[in-house]
């Protein structure tokens, strides 16, 4: 029963780790070379925006649902009209894009190509992660 209960406390440690971790994260946001910030709107019409890590495979971009808060994700999924602002050369583009979840055996290739490391899953409790593809935008 000791086992049991030293196991219990462990865990809720170890849960209450991983939500400070994902909690700080989205609070500071961080930004580097690497990331975008997407702009999705919610069904109010109000527009959100969040710092993601870019990602690429065969020619195109994409980004990784990593993190269990994933509420830009959802509003994705709702409406997948989606504006991406890069920095490069010390310019900043925004640009819209059409936000693609992807399946099968495109999101194998993306995800042998970007994988993330133990010590991250670890930190984040394992989240299931998913893919959307950023199809640039025709309008």
């Amino acid at each position: 029963m000791k086992a049991v209960k030293i196991a219990g406390i462990l865990l809720f440690i170890y849960l209450l780790l991983v939500a400070a971790f994902e909690s700080l994260l989205g609070y500071y946001q961080p930004e580097g070379a690497r990331t975008v910030v997407i702009t999705t709107t919610d069904a109010d019409g109000d527009a959100h925006d969040r710092v993601l890590t870019a990602l690429s495979s065969g020619g195109q971009l994409y980004v990784a649902v990593n993190h269990w808060p994933r509420a830009w994700y959802r509003r994705v999924l709702k409406n997948p009209k989606v504006q991406i602002t890069r920095q490069s050369d010390g310019t900043t583009e925004t640009r819209d894009y059409l936000a693609v979840p992807v399946s099968g055996e495109e999101r194998g290739r993306v995800a042998r190509e970007n994988p993330t490391s133990i010590r991250f899953r670890i930190q984040t409790g394992f989240p299931p992660r998913h893919f959307i593809r950023l199809d640039p935008s025709a309008e």
